[in-house]
């Protein structure tokens, strides 16, 4: 509510389809939300980063699993596209209800910073296919979410869900291979 009267107050509106420009407050919530959207993944990629040349280059893995050099620009731009999904729904929030759509995005974010701990930090498969399979019920929901409220930003998730898809393909592949 606040925020909402402080957009009003500066834009001379409160929801991004009022007018095509933006304003100040329209750019810092963006920011807000790519640095909300990155800072996950920086959190996921510390419990990541050690691993990834050790531990896990020594797992077999099945046919279907990326080269090594394809996650990180596909997490980024997943990111990105997580982090403007979420900020254009933020910006209907005097059209529509978007509290528990973003609340939702919070917990779906955790969960993915979580996954990498479990799995790369804790080397846990189970743990983190048990995991992966929650977060991608969050995903889901999130993204019907995002789409009751603004239908690109439902749209802008489906890379996201593919992805996690994939990868919770490959986790229970790399539990099978590697008891």
């Amino acid at each position: 509510m606040i925020f909402r009267a402080i957009t009003e107050s500066i834009c001379g509106r409160t929801t991004y389809s009022d007018v095509k420009g933006l304003c100040l407050t329209d750019w810092i919530a963006l920011i807000v939300s790519i640095v909300a959207a990155f800072g996950a993944a920086a959190i996921g990629g510390l419990s990541t980063s050690e691993s990834i040349s050790t531990w896990y280059r020594d797992l077999r893995k099945p046919w279907f699993n990326p080269p090594d050099w394809a996650f990180g620009p596909v997490w980024a731009v997943l990111y990105l596209l997580m982090a403007v999904a979420a900020w254009l729904v933020w910006s209907e929030n005097a059209v529509a209800p978007v509290l528990v759509p973003l609340a939702f995005y919070g917990i779906q974010l955790a969960l993915n910073s979580l996954w990498s701990y479990i799995f790369f930090t804790r080397r846990d498969l189970s743990k983190a296919l048990v995991e992966i399979i929650a977060l991608w019920i969050m995903i889901l929901i999130t993204t019907i979410l995002f789409w009751n409220v603004s239908q690109l930003a439902g749209l802008m998730m489906i890379p996201y869900i593919s992805w996690v898809s994939v990868a919770s393909a490959l986790n229970y592949r790399l539990l099978k291979l590697n008891p």
